[in-house]
């Protein structure tokens, strides 16, 4: 079949593809632990599921507007407004099929084929796709870990030409966990208000902070960087409602009305019952993701620790997110059984069939010879799952 040139340049989601390659490994019985996916495992909190059997039970079923119900806009609303200081108006929110479909939406809302979109790495592995499959050209931007994977002043000043349309920026940050401090935000907004760009704030992990990290929205400094600030945001992460899909976007009201006419003509509404647990998720008891990041706290000290106390390797501690990002370059180009493991894609697999371990290779990411894994599991399967590791790596021959 002869297909769109823009889909046969499209990739799978290296993500989705690690943990279907896990599964697969899981049916035929094999003991598999899997660091890959990018979900909590926790269930989500009783008082959201019931809020989705009322709505079914009062037969809320049908269509809804195309943008969201009032009910979940204004929920939406007050919880920017109590944990943000942000104010918007009903017309500047957009609730969408998740986070990913909001990013979707303001990517072909905003950008043409001449505009360049800045994307730091690490990153979230959809970014560059979806910049493109709008026209787009991403500025890739590589930061280190010595500076704690975040774009300085210097790199974002030095990359900005004429054609520049954006700034992505996401923190907490999948895959790294780094999470920017006020101060570092003030100094990109800064340059951002003077080269008169925007800035597309991925704020997902925002309650998902350790360390008594105090997470700063960019749109909150002041109303300038306000007014130049879309944030992409959504209840998966914070609630445990990844299957849900619902995300939502906060910017511009002219431009939350031109992504709710595309979404008219792709998806129409997020789904209705979705629409009322979300709306119970920010309005109603938050104890329930705080017990869920104080477990993921403990599992971030435990994942961290283990990882720097094996030979040849060094991990970030994240300050936000559920995942860690080692480095693992030193055991790049050894060699296994005659094979040649040359990047972390190789790596990752080694580890997959040798170990039963499955992580995602830090090239998905753009950032070569790391690998990502997801604490979003079990501190049973945290042991587990580092000592097969460990256990593997010492079973590779030395540098080809």
């Amino acid at each position: 079949m002869d297909l769109s040139a823009r889909v046969c340049q499209l990739s799978p989601s290296p993500t989705l593809a690690i943990t279907a390659k896990a599964a697969s490994m899981r049916a035929k019985g094999l003991d598999v632990i899997s660091f890959g996916a990018g979900e909590p495992d926790f269930d989500t909190p009783g008082h959201i599921k019931k809020a989705a059997i009322q709505a079914i039970d009062n037969g809320f079923t049908k269509y809804t507007p195309v943008g969201g119900i009032e009910e979940l806009k204004d929920a939406i609303i007050e919880k920017f407004k109590r944990d943000n200081g942000l104010h918007y108006e009903r017309q500047q929110i957009l609730v969408s099929c998740g986070g990913k479909h909001a990013l979707y939406n303001l990517a072909q809302a905003l950008f043409d084929t001449a505009d360049e979109v800045i994307i730091p790495a690490p990153y979230w592995v959809s970014y560059p796709p979806i910049a493109e499959l709008a026209g787009a050209t991403p500025v890739i931007v590589k930061t280190s870990e010595e500076e704690g994977f975040k774009i300085s002043p210097d790199q974002l000043r030095e990359v900005i030409t004429a054609r520049t349309k954006a700034l992505i920026l996401n923190s907490p940050c999948n895959p790294t966990g780094a999470a920017y401090e006020r101060e570092e935000l003030e100094a990109l907004a800064e340059i951002i208000l003077e080269k008169q760009i925007y800035v597309i704030s991925d704020e997902i992990y925002e309650k998902i902070v350790f360390d008594d990290f105090r997470f700063t929205s960019i749109a909150s400094l002041d109303k300038a960087i306000a007014e130049r600030t879309i944030i992409v945001h959504g209840v998966s992460k914070t609630y445990a409602m990844t299957g849900w899909r619902i995300g939502y976007t906060a910017g511009p009201a002219e431009l939350i009305k031109a992504m709710t006419s595309l979404q008219s003509q792709s998806t129409s509404n997020p789904t209705s019952i979705a629409q009322k647990a979300a709306v119970e998720a920010l309005s109603g008891p938050q104890q329930p993701v705080r017990e869920m990041v104080q477990v993921f706290h403990e599992r971030r000290d435990l994942i961290v620790n283990r990882l720097n106390a094996v030979e040849g390797i060094s991990c970030f501690n994240p300050q936000g997110a559920f995942y860690v990002f080692p480095n693992l370059s030193t055991w790049l180009g050894r060699t296994h059984e005659g094979r040649n493991l040359s990047n972390s894609l190789d790596l990752a697999d080694y580890l997959l069939t040798k170990a039963n371990v499955a992580l995602v290779p830090g090239a998905s990411f753009g950032a070569e010879g790391y690998e990502r894994l997801s604490f979003a599991t079990s501190t049973e399967n945290i042991e587990k799952g580092l000592s097969r590791i460990e256990e593997a790596l010492s079973h590779l021959g030395q540098h080809q």
